[in-house]
């Protein structure tokens, strides 16, 4: 198996070499569209809205309103803050949308303008729910 694989790459050093270089520029590309337009993390917040801390107080949630300006419509941020270790992670993103209403069904449960996520690591993201 090594011999044939050795001596096709002696015979088309160019053709597999080519083969290389452009699947890693593909997965690099892949990354930066992946962040740039579909990673939530990178988004800032902007006005506070409300905020709720969980019912065992290890989690605080805030909703901020972001103004995408003269050419794009409001849209929501919810922010997990970790009450224990001052860790934030964004877990809400919806366009559209001018409130941000937050309960808590449970610890681990939170609802925000009636989607469902589970906390810590549940997210929601309107462009692929």
């Amino acid at each position: 198996m090594f011999r044939r694989f050795s001596s096709l790459f002696m015979r088309h050093p160019v053709i597999i070499s080519l083969s290389c270089v452009f699947i890693i520029v593909f997965c690099v590309f892949g990354y930066i569209f992946h962040w740039a337009f579909y990673n939530i993390e990178r988004i800032e917040p902007g006005e506070l809205i409300s905020e709720k801390t969980s019912p065992n107080g290890a989690y605080t949630v805030k909703t901020y309103l972001n103004n995408g300006g003269a050419t794009v419509d409001y849209a929501i941020l919810g922010v997990l803050y970790s009450n224990k270790n001052n860790d934030s992670k964004n877990i809400y993103w919806q366009y559209e949308e001018p409130t941000g209403m937050i309960n808590w069904i449970n610890e681990d449960t939170v609802k925000i303008n009636g989607q469902k996520i589970n906390v810590p690591d549940g997210k929601y993201d309107y462009r692929h729910p």
